[in-house]
């Protein structure tokens, strides 16, 4: 791993040995146990609350390291970096919290003298494949929502911050986890889509849970396929953002910068679109105007984390620009003298624009953002839905009711009235529909995502 042209960490790629060894040794310690320590699987729920508590301390006393580790690998900025220590936190100890609501079933049976037991079983291990741009929330959950299940986990750090995934492992280890429960390998991007497969094939991995993507998460899908493997996937987006004329524009606008901006838009809940009703379309065009060179000159967007990511952003909106969509804010454009830092820059795009404009329905994962304009609520719900994705989305609006009516019309799996796109509770379900991956993260539901049901009758 490099920074500029300066080595910032080296790690040992991969190698099919490695696989072998990581996987035999995570299902040694789901089934089996050892050096005195019971199986995973049935370790008690104490003992797996206790674990996720330690590693929420461990957070706590190493942010300064944390933060460092993922600000140099991955480029964000601080605000970004210190709300990912922050969310890790409560989402580790919401984890542990909510262990005592998996339940089990005695359903009703029809036979006589016959009663039938629903168990809630850890699926066992787990393959976890978590992405850089938000390191830490993100590597972490997955884990411990596998972890607090029951299962074992092989961890395939991201190639472009295995350092912060590494930090993230050796947390979970020094907090007593052990021997096996957490096994961390890591690839040269050259080589990660052969140790990826390996790693799916292997029998000792009976799920796999990838963030990334939506191109990467279709090869995932369809090798996990081959394999007869279930995944937990969580993919891109396009999030749109609803301004309805009855909106607090000044806030509506702030949201919708900040949600376009941070991070310099590599964020998959990113606001990709904004949509506005006409009545207001002026007014709230200005303050979305100010309110972007404010994000702007508080240096929240940052910079791309590497130059071809920061490319492609260029693309999508140079294609929109040069098709004759006008520019309401930002140039298009790079920094000065940068190749990785991108002006943050809103678009205004016709409803009635082809197709073939990449900015409609192409992930941009850039500080830029489209913006349109509709005559009513019908016609924002029918361009908020004409997406290949169903992520995230948010509603701006004073009556509660009428988001609400709208927020259930929308396919997508999260809908925030009145905040940004950017946004998940540790205590909801948080996931996509459509071409942004099925499955849910977050508290309980994360945590069912590796339990399956054993059924078990006994007859009299």
């Amino acid at each position: 791993m490099t920074i500029g042209t300066r080595p910032f960490w080296r790690s040992r790629a991969t190698r099919s040995a490695d696989c072998e060894l990581a996987c035999h040794t995570a299902w040694r310690a789901f089934s089996e146990g050892g050096n005195g320590e019971e199986p995973w699987k049935r370790a008690s729920v104490e003992k797996r609350r206790a674990l996720l508590h330690r590693v929420a301390d461990l957070f706590l006393e190493r942010q300064e390291e944390l933060l460092s580790a993922q600000i140099h690998e991955t480029s964000c900025p601080m605000l970004w970096a210190k709300n990912n220590v922050n969310l890790t936190v409560q989402y580790l100890r919401e984890i542990a919290a909510c262990l005592g609501q998996v339940r089990g079933e005695i359903p009703p049976n029809d036979k006589p003298n016959t009663m039938a037991f629903v168990f809630k079983e850890p699926v066992g291990g787990v393959l976890v494949i978590p992405p850089w741009n938000a390191a830490l929330i993100l590597c972490t959950r997955a884990i411990a929502s596998a972890v607090a299940a029951g299962c074992t986990v092989v961890l395939k750090a991201s190639e472009l911050c295995p350092y912060t995934h590494s930090l993230v492992h050796d947390i979970f280890v020094d907090a007593g986890a052990p021997l096996g429960v957490i096994n961390l390998l890591m690839s040269a991007r050259s080589k990660a889509a052969e140790v990826t497969e390996w790693l799916i094939s292997h029998p000792a991995i009976r799920k796999i849970d990838f963030i990334g993507s939506a191109a990467v998460g279709r090869m995932i899908g369809a090798c996990a396929a081959k394999y007869l493997k279930p995944v937990l996937l969580e993919l891109g987006g396009k999030c749109p953002a609803i301004v309805l004329d009855d909106a607090d524009i000044y806030r509506a606008a702030e949201m919708c910068a900040r949600g376009a901006f941070l991070h310099h838009g590599q964020i998959c809940f990113s606001t990709e679109r904004i949509i506005v009703h006409k009545a207001i379309a002026e007014s709230f065009t200005a303050m979305l105007v100010q309110a972007a060179g404010a994000v702007t000159a508080q240096g929240m967007s940052g910079r791309a984390i590497t130059e071809d990511i920061a490319q492609h952003a260029y693309d999508v909106v140079q294609d929109a620009a040069s098709k004759g969509c006008r520019l309401v804010f930002g140039k298009a454009s790079f920094k000065e003298k940068s190749s990785v830092a991108l002006e943050p820059t809103i678009i205004g795009v016709d409803t009635t624009s082809p197709t073939s404009l990449r900015i409609i329905d192409e992930e941009s994962f850039g500080p830029s953002v489209s913006l349109y304009i509709v005559n009513d609520d019908e016609e924002a719900i029918k361009l908020a839905n004409q997406s290949a994705y169903g992520l995230n989305a948010s509603i701006h609006t004073r009556d509660m009711e009428r988001g609400l009516r709208i927020g259930h019309e929308l396919e997508y799996g999260q809908v925030h009235l009145n905040f940004i796109t950017i946004y998940t509770s540790p205590t909801g379900p948080q996931g996509g529909v459509k071409g942004s991956g099925w499955g849910r993260q977050n508290a309980i539901w994360g945590v069912q995502e590796f339990l399956q049901d054993k059924s078990i009758t006994w007859h009299g």
